[in-house]
């Protein structure tokens, strides 16, 4: 039997009805067309679903739509303050050349943005501890390391 849930995502509210199984990730991309946040090994592994969910890093392969409703969720597509202009994290990997592939950036970005919003002078360990949690094939960490520190340098 499907619930109607409400889905707050990107600030804004969403109806859906969703069988009590299905995944938010599932739900992002298939039902509202979110497509920005990944689907990589379904396994909580390697962090290319990561959205922030009530402020706080998910998996949004292993999270239960149904868990989602109510909460605030935020995705790759509601880091941007406006259409017309990126968010300095995306500035950021842009400019360090820490995409390749993209592949992972939604989950890169959105660990990043967790890790500056609490943290917004993180040492170069810090960064790397904090980003753990994201796969990537492409880049080599470096980079992405690079741009996560260039990024809270923007941010001040």
């Amino acid at each position: 039997m499907k619930h109607v849930i409400e889905l707050k995502v990107n600030g804004d509210s969403y109806q859906v009805a969703v069988d009590p199984w299905r995944t938010l990730n599932e739900v992002l991309r298939e039902d509202l067309n979110l497509t920005g946040t990944k689907l990589g090994c379904g396994t909580g592994d390697c962090g290319a679903c990561t959205v922030l969910l009530d402020g706080r890093t998910v998996s949004s392969c292993l999270t239960l739509a149904v868990e989602a409703a109510g909460k605030d969720i935020r995705t790759v597509e509601g880091l941007a303050p406006s259409g017309e202009e990126l968010h300095p994290i995306q500035e950021a990997f842009i400019e360090e050349g820490a995409i390749q592939c993209g592949f992972c950036t939604a989950g890169m970005e959105l660990s990043a943005k967790y890790l500056l919003d609490r943290n917004p002078a993180p040492t170069e360990r810090e960064i790397r501890a904090s980003m753990s949690g994201n796969l990537c094939r492409c880049t080599g960490y470096d980079k992405i390391v690079a741009a996560v520190d260039a990024a809270a340098r923007k941010m001040k």
